[in-house]
């Protein structure tokens, strides 16, 4: 028998209850030899996008593997629990059908399988009406791991039948970016919707000011490039385009709500 792949979890189960353990219970007794390693079970309760986000971006650093995630508001409706193989690098990601896994299955090529797992023949039983993590989920994503079939796991369904997530698009042309408050992380740095690739084309040069919609900022490397209490536009650890205030809530200063539209200018 092949050796285990690896599993990554990540939901908004939150550490004040026994979810998250549980569901490394059930794991641990179906695949023993797999390798859990926890994301995050921060993401803001029921914030399918939040979770998406965070999915599509922290994806790359881990091995190829059995990627399961639980941000569930529907759980118990008529949403879709899924099981869907990516075009590259052979990921299998495992959730409910809210968009969550779309944005990541993005990430790697689009979607090549997919399963509906809902009745899958390795879900627990009886299943809980309400915490399909534990029943049906967690120990899917766990026979996955163990090196069971997708084709096994569940019923086939076309890869265009899954739900996607509504996201704003950006724009970035030489002369401006017009982009998106998309996220905000605990210091109120704001994550915008232009990632690396799309830089390349633009006027943004590194050291030099722009403008972000009507107040001067500089293009720096890191948060100590300017002064305290100053606004700047950055790469984040990701390689994604972001604004910060150095010691200072870039949020709180421009007062952003997500998805407020941005215009970047250089100067």
């Amino acid at each position: 028998m092949p050796d285990a792949r690896p599993i990554t979890f990540l939901t908004d189960y939150g550490y004040d209850d026994d979810f998250v353990g549980v569901c490394h219970a059930v794991m641990a007794r179906i695949a023993p030899d797999a390798r859990v390693i926890d994301l995050t079970h921060g993401v803001p309760r029921h914030d399918v996008r939040t979770g998406a986000l965070t999915l599509r971006r922290a994806l790359p650093y881990a091995t190829a593997g059995v990627h399961l995630a639980v941000v569930d508001p529907e759980v118990g409706a008529e949403r879709r629990a899924l099981a869907l193989r990516c075009m590259e690098e052979d990921r299998i990601l495992v959730g409910p059908d809210n968009g969550l896994l779309h944005l990541a299955a993005q990430r790697f090529g689009g979607v090549a399988e997919v399963v509906d797992i809902a009745r899958s023949r390795y879900r627990l039983e009886p299943a809980s009406a309400t915490f399909h993590g534990r029943d049906i989920f967690a120990p899917v994503a766990a026979h996955l791991a163990a090196g069971a079939p997708l084709a096994d796991a569940g019923d086939p369904m076309e890869p265009r039948e899954i739900v996607t997530l509504d996201m704003p698009m950006a724009f970035a042309g030489e002369d401006e970016v017009l982009c998106h408050a998309i996220a905000f992380d605990r210091f109120g740095n704001v994550t915008l919707d232009v990632e690396h690739t799309e830089l390349e084309d633009t006027g943004l040069r590194l050291g030099h000011r722009v403008l972000v919609d009507d107040r001067e900022a500089v293009y720096a490397t890191t948060f100590a490039d300017v002064p305290p209490g100053e606004l700047l536009l950055y790469e984040d650890a990701y390689r994604t385009l972001s604004i910060a205030v150095n010691r200072g809530s870039a949020k709180d200063v421009l007062g952003l709500e997500v998805d407020a539209e941005i215009r970047i200018q250089p100067l």
